[in-house]
Protein backbone atom coordinates (compact mmCIF):
# COMPACT_ATOMS: atom_id res chain seq x y z
CA UNK A 1 0.00 0.00 0.00
CA UNK A 2 1.48 3.10 -1.38
CA UNK A 3 0.67 6.24 1.57
CA UNK A 4 -1.35 9.12 -0.84
CA UNK A 5 -0.31 11.74 1.57
CA UNK A 6 4.07 11.15 0.41
CA UNK A 7 5.49 12.61 -2.57
CA UNK A 8 7.68 9.81 -4.10
CA UNK A 9 11.26 10.21 -6.36
CA UNK A 10 12.31 8.04 -9.41
CA UNK A 11 14.67 6.41 -6.52
CA UNK A 12 12.08 5.34 -4.30
CA UNK A 13 12.55 8.04 -1.42
CA UNK A 14 9.31 9.02 -0.24
CA UNK A 15 9.12 12.70 1.42
CA UNK A 16 6.19 14.08 4.32
CA UNK A 17 6.04 17.61 4.55
CA UNK A 18 5.65 18.74 7.55
CA UNK A 19 5.35 22.66 8.65
CA UNK A 20 8.70 23.44 7.06
CA UNK A 21 10.72 20.53 7.42
CA UNK A 22 10.59 17.35 5.02
CA UNK A 23 10.87 14.04 6.39
CA UNK A 24 12.67 11.73 4.05
CA UNK A 25 12.58 7.84 3.94
CA UNK A 26 12.65 4.51 1.45
CA UNK A 27 9.49 3.44 -0.20
CA UNK A 28 8.28 0.06 0.88
CA UNK A 29 9.32 -1.14 -2.58
CA UNK A 30 12.65 -0.12 -2.11
CA UNK A 31 13.10 -2.05 1.22
CA UNK A 32 11.21 -4.91 -0.66
CA UNK A 33 13.92 -4.84 -3.26
CA UNK A 34 16.81 -4.53 -0.69
CA UNK A 35 15.72 -7.48 1.45
CA UNK A 36 16.87 -7.24 5.27
CA UNK A 37 19.31 -3.89 6.26
CA UNK A 38 22.15 -4.43 8.04
CA UNK A 39 23.84 -1.03 7.81
CA UNK A 40 22.80 2.87 7.11
CA UNK A 41 25.07 5.49 6.63
CA UNK A 42 23.62 9.03 6.40
CA UNK A 43 24.23 12.47 6.12
CA UNK A 44 24.90 14.45 9.88
CA UNK A 45 22.17 17.17 11.00
CA UNK A 46 24.14 20.52 9.71
CA UNK A 47 25.00 18.90 5.93
CA UNK A 48 23.49 20.44 2.54
CA UNK A 49 21.96 18.50 0.05
CA UNK A 50 21.35 18.71 -3.57
CA UNK A 51 18.24 16.97 -5.37
CA UNK A 52 19.36 13.48 -6.88
CA UNK A 53 22.58 13.63 -5.23
CA UNK A 54 23.87 10.40 -3.44
CA UNK A 55 23.83 11.12 0.48
CA UNK A 56 24.05 7.83 2.08
CA UNK A 57 23.53 3.97 1.33
CA UNK A 58 21.54 1.40 2.89
CA UNK A 59 23.66 -2.12 3.42
CA UNK A 60 21.41 -5.46 2.72
CA UNK A 61 22.48 -9.09 3.05
CA UNK A 62 21.32 -8.69 -0.92
CA UNK A 63 23.68 -5.46 -1.51
CA UNK A 64 24.52 -2.28 -1.12
CA UNK A 65 22.10 1.15 -2.30
CA UNK A 66 22.69 4.25 -2.58
CA UNK A 67 20.29 7.01 -0.99
CA UNK A 68 19.22 9.69 -3.17
CA UNK A 69 18.03 12.99 -2.06
CA UNK A 70 14.50 13.79 -3.58
CA UNK A 71 14.90 18.03 -2.29
CA UNK A 72 17.49 20.19 -2.07
CA UNK A 73 17.96 21.83 1.78
CA UNK A 74 20.05 21.15 5.31
CA UNK A 75 20.14 18.13 6.94
CA UNK A 76 18.23 18.90 10.26
CA UNK A 77 18.24 15.40 11.89
CA UNK A 78 19.02 11.86 11.12
CA UNK A 79 17.38 8.78 12.42
CA UNK A 80 19.77 7.86 15.20
CA UNK A 81 17.85 5.01 16.07
CA UNK A 82 18.87 3.35 12.90
CA UNK A 83 22.44 2.75 13.57
CA UNK A 84 21.33 0.28 16.31
CA UNK A 85 18.53 -1.26 14.68
CA UNK A 86 18.32 -0.51 10.79
CA UNK A 87 15.87 -3.58 10.03
CA UNK A 88 13.21 -1.10 11.55
CA UNK A 89 13.76 0.46 7.93
CA UNK A 90 12.09 -3.34 6.19
CA UNK A 91 9.36 -3.39 8.85
CA UNK A 92 8.14 0.37 9.11
CA UNK A 93 9.56 1.97 6.16
CA UNK A 94 6.99 5.30 6.25
CA UNK A 95 6.87 5.28 10.03
CA UNK A 96 9.72 4.85 12.62
CA UNK A 97 12.08 3.91 9.89
CA UNK A 98 12.58 7.44 8.02
CA UNK A 99 15.88 8.29 6.99
CA UNK A 100 16.28 12.31 7.43
CA UNK A 101 14.75 15.32 8.45
CA UNK A 102 15.40 18.05 5.44
CA UNK A 103 14.86 22.07 5.88
CA UNK A 104 13.81 22.90 2.03
CA UNK A 105 15.88 24.91 0.30
CA UNK A 106 12.83 25.63 -2.00
CA UNK A 107 9.60 26.56 -1.25
CA UNK A 108 8.14 24.72 -3.74
CA UNK A 109 10.45 21.60 -3.05
CA UNK A 110 7.90 18.45 -3.82
CA UNK A 111 7.25 20.46 -7.15
CA UNK A 112 9.36 17.73 -9.32
CA UNK A 113 8.01 14.43 -7.07
CA UNK A 114 5.43 12.41 -7.97
CA UNK A 115 2.28 11.50 -6.01
CA UNK A 116 0.99 8.22 -4.96
CA UNK A 117 -0.69 7.74 -7.94
CA UNK A 118 1.97 8.25 -10.38
CA UNK A 119 4.76 6.17 -8.30
CA UNK A 120 2.15 3.13 -7.99
CA UNK A 121 2.32 3.39 -12.00
CA UNK A 122 6.04 3.85 -12.17
CA UNK A 123 6.29 0.53 -9.70
CA UNK A 124 3.57 -1.61 -11.30
CA UNK A 125 4.44 -1.19 -14.96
Amino acid sequence: MIPEDLYYSEEHEWVRVEEDIAIVGITDYAQEALGDIVYVQLPAAGESVEAGTVIGELESTKSVSDVFSPISGEVVARNESLDGAPEVINTDPYGEGWLIKIRPADEDATASLMSAEAYTSLTTS
